[in-house]
């Protein structure tokens, strides 16, 4: 079972929005499993709508979360508004081996089974999705400078080279 798990039964869906709402339990445990130092607050606001057999979600999510600088390691606060736009299929009779072509409105399609699926678990995954991996916090430049990195020209694969051009020539 997810960590935010909200349930959706389709046949009860109606024009009003979903607001999901994630506890501090929630938000700690969320934080865990994505590896952040925290997440402050998980909101989301969502239209449910039915395409055929299939449910259409347009919204949105807003959090305030805190990550490790990818640089110095420092806590980053992050507040983060990321659009939802997902659409829930039942799951068909898929032979694993056989070949899909996909198109890019397939491509946030998630397939249930049974007569529910679980909006917060997908509101879950679309806040680690919007999250820079490498973000980095007013100290990373300092403390690039202190570690001896000045950039990625003089620290990268063709320092050493140009190290060995400036050696040589040097020395004629």
């Amino acid at each position: 079972m997810s960590e935010f798990s909200r349930m959706i039964d389709p046949r009860q869906i109606t024009a009003a929005p979903v607001t999901l709402v994630a506890s501090a339990e929630e938000c700690a445990a969320l934080a865990k499993r994505f590896s952040l130092v925290s997440i402050k607050r998980l909101e989301a606001k969502v239209s449910l709508e039915h395409d055929g057999p299939a449910v259409k979600a347009e919204g949105s999510i807003n959090a305030e979360i805190v990550q490790s600088c990818s640089v110095s390691g420092e806590d980053l606060p992050v507040t983060i508004d990321e659009p939802v736009s997902l659409r829930f299929v039942p799951e068909t009779n898929h032979r694993p081996h056989e070949e899909l072509e996909l198109e890019e409105d397939d491509l946030d399609e998630i397939a249930y089974s049974g007569s529910q699926f679980d909006l917060g678990e997908e509101v879950a995954q679309t806040l680690v999705l919007a999250i820079d991996p490498y973000a980095e916090g007013p100290g990373a430049d300092e403390f690039r400078r202190k570690a001896g990195i000045i950039n990625e020209t003089a620290s990268g694969p063709f320092a050493a080279l140009a190290a060995l051009k400036k050696d040589s020539s040097s020395r004629t």
